[in-house]
This record gives structure tokens, sequence and C-alpha cells, in this order.
């Protein structure tokens, strides 16, 4: 395992970047700092569901002579292994998301939202490219055929994503509220399904009139808003009423997209 010069910053913690057969893993005890629980339950959610984890794939597991050498290379202020420590599980980032799924907390899932794009995304950078030589003049012809034929590929790349980034844009500036219904059809996904989805999620829920509403922390978010219908006056007690309806914000789109994304991905993992 290797230690990293960097640190990242998730949740207002701090924590080493390390690595191990040069893919980026977390300890147990990172991983329990993280996801708000502590370090027996994810030992007993992997004990209880270790049918669910392959080794090498979801963990690695150090002993012996190869952890020692762990110690001596390791231990920090972010990161410690202690000595009394048989054996080192250290989690990659598709057991970091097993484990996610298994606590299945709004904390856990937008951590690892967060370690996915800052933390397991790093790669090492074992070494820097070499330069050609450019007093041999075939060897300076290749490198200079090769990093204009690098620039035509950046080219091409920017003007076929330039067209998708100004929609992108025009969604997030728009004021435009959506129902679920235009949201799932938008997708590609069932509208029950994705109405299941956010409930299961914890991002809307059902009211006592089994009405959909959101989660309080998702309408702060700006995920959804609430939209007040016009006063409506009963026929029979004489009594005037308002209802709330739930509304997706154009910036809640992308986001249930992306959740969306990251569930169908998980279940092809799986």
């Amino acid at each position: 395992m290797q230690m990293l010069p960097q640190t990242i910053r998730v949740a207002d913690k701090q924590t080493s970047l390390i690595q191990y057969k040069s893919v980026p893993v977390m300890t147990t005890e990172q991983l329990a700092e993280f996801y708000g629980t502590d370090v027996d339950n994810i030992r007993k959610n992997f004990s209880n569901n270790s049918g669910r984890f392959v080794g090498e794939k979801h963990y690695f597991k150090v002993e012996g002579a190869e952890l020692n050498k762990l110690r001596l290379c390791v231990n920090n202020i972010h990161v410690q292994i202690s000595g009394k420590a048989r054996s080192l599980t250290l989690w990659t980032e598709k057991g970091a998301a097993r484990h996610a799924k298994i606590l299945d907390t709004d904390q856990a899932w937008d951590i690892f939202e967060q370690l996915e794009e800052v933390y397991f995304s790093v790669k090492e950078k074992s070494h820097l490219p070499m330069l050609p030589n450019f007093t041999d003049p075939a060897e300076a012809a290749r490198a200079w055929a090769q990093e204009f034929e690098a620039k035509q590929i950046a080219e091409k790349q920017v003007a076929e994503l330039a067209p998708k980034a100004e929609a992108l844009e025009t969604i997030a500036d728009t004021s435009n509220t959506y129902c679920l219904r235009e949201c799932a059809k938008t997708i590609g996904i069932k509208e029950s399904e994705l109405i299941q989805l956010l409930i299961d999620k914890k991002w809307i829920y059902r009211d006592a009139d089994r009405k959909l509403q959101p989660h309080a922390q998702f309408v702060i978010n700006g995920v959804f808003n609430n939209r007040t219908s016009p006063v409506i006056k009963n026929q029979y007690d004489g009594k005037e009423r308002v209802f709330l309806h739930m509304r997706v914000t154009a910036f809640g789109l992308t986001r249930i997209t992306g959740l969306v994304n990251k569930t169908r991905k998980e279940k092809k993992v799986a």
C-alpha cells in the first residue's frame, strides 16, 4: 500500500489518499467515519453479507509480512494500523459502494458520491512522460505527429461536447419545474419505478393522504419545491383549502437522472 502525498476533504473530514496494488482503497476505520457508523457495524455487515463481497474486487485482505510493511509506510495522523491487528481489510471503490448499499442511509450515499468523485478517481502517477529526443529528426517527427493527432482528437471531443454543455447550462438556468411523470419520461424509466426508487432512497414520502411529498432536506437542497394550488372551496362545508403540489426543479432533474443512472450501474455490478 502506498500513501500519496495528498489529502482530501469530504464532508468536513480530511483523510490521506492511499493505494494498494495501484488501486485506491480505504480502511474499515476510514469507511466507518465517513459513513457515520462504527467499525463493528461495518464488520458485521461484511460478515452477514460475505457472499456479496469478492476478494480482489470489493476488498483486499492483507496479512503477515505484508501487513508489517504497511505499518511502516502508512501510519500517520489520518490513517492508523493497530500494532495488534493480525490482518487488514482494504475496501475498493466497489466495496465502498456495496457498504453504502447495505447501510442505505442518505449520508452513506451522499458521502460515497463524493468519494467516487474525489477519492477513488485518483490514479497513481508512477512516472512522468518522457520527452522526445529532438536532435533525432525521426523521433522529433513522430512526436510532432502524435501531438497533432492528440490535438485533433481533443478539438473533435470539444466540438461534440459543446452542444451538450450548452444544453445542460440552459436546463440549469431555467426556472421551469416538472412533475415526476415528465421526469420519468425524460430519463427513460417507468413512473412507478422512479417513485419507488425515490421513496426507497428517502428523497420523498407519502403523507397521510397518500400524496407524494419531498423530504425537507431535498427542498432545502433545491431538488424539489412545492407549488401552491389555487384556493379551492369545498361545496359541502364551504371551507377554502389550498394544496401543495410537489415539483422537481431543473437542478433536481439532473440529480434524479444521476441517481437513476447510478442505481442502474450498481445493479449491473451486482
